[in-house]
């Protein structure tokens, strides 16, 4: 499992954390909110620090789909008090959407992460979005993690002009900072 725990000495806290990231869309800081979360005093695990599936069997590719999913969801289940952060750029046919949106998953705590999020995104790099935090129906990870966990679209690839600053290192880091600002208060409050 992955540990995420404060790291002040006394051992007060202990959260274990999965960090779940989709890397093939363009997210490279992943190890960025990694290490701004060692900052904040927490030990964490990735399941995935690049765009390489953990599946444990399967001969085609839909197979090895099924079984990275799984894979990641026990993980998540065997982690003690854990916290599972799935990020992802979004893409939709229309390109006037824009604006990072979470998604939460069954666990009770896990709408209340969501809307730390999605509100931390609005009061930064998202100001004025009328988007909220939405339960995530019909996905597999939501809804098979018996910890708590949220899915994190960080914006719309099919947007141009957001696109533009998805692929930006400075505009990711700035993404790592909401995020790690708003799990540690989400851990801490």
């Amino acid at each position: 499992g992955a540990k995420l725990r404060r790291n002040d000495g006394n051992n007060i806290q202990n959260h274990p954390l999965g960090l779940v990231a989709a890397l093939t869309e363009g997210f490279d800081n992943l190890q960025s909110l990694d290490d701004l979360l060692a900052l904040l005093g927490y030990d964490t695990k990735l399941i995935r620090d690049s765009d390489i599936s953990v599946y444990t069997k399967g001969e085609t590719i839909a197979q090895k789909k099924v079984s990275d999913l799984k894979e990641r969801a026990r993980i998540c289940n065997e982690t003690e008090n854990g916290l599972f952060l799935s990020i992802h750029q979004n893409y939709f046919s229309d390109s006037r959407y824009s604006g990072a949106q979470v998604f939460y998953g069954i666990e009770e705590n896990s709408q209340a992460l969501a809307q730390k999020l999605q509100a931390a995104f609005i009061g930064t790099v998202n100001i004025g979005s009328k988007r909220t935090s939405k339960k995530a129906d019909g996905i597999y990870l939501m809804e098979h993690i018996s910890c708590t966990g949220v899915l994190i679209e960080c914006g719309f690839l099919s947007n141009p002009e957001e696109e533009a600053k998805l692929r930006s290192d400075t505009y990711q880091k700035q993404l790592c900072c909401v995020i790690a600002s708003a799990v540690s208060n989400f851990l801490d409050g």
